[in-house]
């Protein structure tokens, strides 16, 4: 068939109008300089996926000084012309994109960098970030109103940054939807130990300085990394089941210890590889540090970080996160019950498995002494918001919304979920909609109105 004259041309004029909103549509753009998380909104950063980190920290306890250099490793997710990483505080000395000086400038805790020429989408590209200055940690009402992050010590450094404190000691894409693997290098002055996550690579000494190398080669969140330096007694072997295990103890609590924590360790990594799936990691254990003033653990992967000993109970519950929140981790931070929720009640089922208390019991015990007009009942679970993201309510009645499943759908089904659940998302990211819908399906039942009354709703559920 042929067109006529006048058709041709408007053909070729749709054409050319099809071809300039592809054009526009593909001319590289800046890339966001947050993911929208209605917590924090300018956490992490579009344009871009990360791929893998390597970080260079040199540490002085003495000045409290901070020197490092970070590559990151991403790849574009679309055509960009400059994009964002996070970063508080520190001083940037040098930014280089694929090792070409790049140019970039500060807003806040953005680092804005603009390369020398556009970033194709889908290729993988490196950052380099040379920094430097006395990193300083946060505080505020978010976590149980303690500072966190890069924590000073009597003899170096806790590191802690649940949930948005990573930035304050090396550059990122600062988010949990945003994992990464990470080779970590420390250096120290002699006679002090940093440890990191994942498993030791190499020990050396430079000067008058100590250098550990680690790598944590399964995907993390960027809260999740730590550099903690210290004086330490180190004890590392394997769990009766066979996964390493590396176990740092602060010297000054040696005899403080009411717990063994290498032995529960070892018992809880092995238990809830039996419940909850494989264990996802190369190594497990501890990091316990003198640090009174930070007044909480944090689930560091592969290593929970305790600022002391407090409990069996404190270790089964990090060690639980190891599965719920480290490897399978929030998309967004509305979602942290799946962490919580899950963790504590990890250690209803440990006092279940102990012979102490069922989990039946432990969720009566703290739904009766609630009374209905408590402020507990109050807070909506699957969204706490921001400044109370980690009230009780979170950890118990998150808890509690479990053990309710468990009695509607039965064990079988229910201990089926777990480690469904841990092998669907493992190294990824999850939301409580995607949970509802699995437990639905591994059950067979609706439950809607289950998640309604127990994470949705304010007010005391019925039962």
């Amino acid at each position: 068939m042929a067109l006529s004259r006048s058709a041709r041309l408007g053909a070729l004029a749709t054409a050319a109008a099809s071809f300039l909103v592809i054009a526009a549509s593909s001319a590289p753009k800046p890339g966001a300089d947050g993911i929208g998380d209605t917590y924090f909104p300018q956490l992490g950063n579009g344009g871009f996926d990360a791929r893998h980190y390597d970080l260079d920290v040199a540490y002085n306890p003495d000045t409290d000084r901070l020197d490092g250099r970070t590559t990151l490793t991403a790849r574009a997710t679309q055509n960009l012309s400059s994009f964002d990483l996070d970063l508080q505080k520190l001083e940037v000395t040098k930014v280089e994109v694929n090792g070409r000086r790049a140019g970039f400038t500060r807003a806040g805790d953005e680092i804005h960098i603009t390369p020398r020429g556009p970033l194709s989408k889908g290729r993988t590209f490196t950052v380099t970030v040379t920094y430097g200055g006395v990193p300083e940690a946060l505080n505020g009402p978010i976590v149980f109103g303690s500072d966190y992050g890069w924590m000073k010590t009597a003899d170096g450094v806790f590191v802690a940054c649940e949930p948005n404190a990573a930035s304050t000691w090396f550059p990122s894409s600062d988010h949990p939807s945003d994992k990464a693997t990470y080779d970590i290098r420390i250096k120290a002055p002699k006679g002090l130990t940093g440890v990191s996550n994942g498993r030791l690579i190499s020990t050396h000494d430079k000067g008058a300085s100590t250098v550990t190398h680690w790598r944590e080669s399964r995907p993390m969140a960027t809260y999740l990394a730590t550099a903690t330096i210290g004086k330490f007694d180190v004890k590392s072997g394997r769990t009766p089941a066979g996964t390493p295990i590396y176990v740092a103890i602060d010297p000054v609590l040696a005899d403080s210890n009411s717990v063994d924590v290498y032995a529960v360790t070892a018992a809880a990594t092995d238990y809830w590889s039996q419940i909850f799936g494989p264990y996802p990691f190369e190594e497990t254990g501890a990091i316990v540090d003198d640090m009174p003033e930070a007044g909480f653990s944090l689930e560091v992967q592969s290593k929970p970080a305790y600022s002391a000993v407090r409990s069996e109970s404190t270790i089964v519950h990090e060690l639980a996160h190891q599965w719920f929140g480290d490897s399978v981790s929030v998309e967004r931070w509305k979602d942290i019950w799946l962490n919580e929720g899950f963790a504590t009640y990890a250690q209803w089922l440990w006092s279940e498995h102990q012979g102490v208390r069922s989990a039946h019991d432990s969720f009566l015990a703290g739904y009766d002494t609630r009374p209905a007009d408590s402020s507990f009942w109050q807070t909506v679970v699957a969204d706490p918001q921001r400044d109370t993201m980690f009230a009780s309510a979170v950890y118990q009645r998150g808890a509690m919304t479990l053990q309710m499943l468990r009695e509607r759908i039965g064990d079988t089904a229910f201990f089926k979920l777990l480690p469904a659940w841990t092998k669907l998302h493992r190294y990824g990211n999850a939301n409580t909609a995607d949970f509802v819908r699995l437990a639905e399906k591994v059950s067979g039942q609706q439950l809607d109105d289950l998640f309604q009354a127990w994470l949705f709703s304010p007010g005391k559920p019925s039962l």
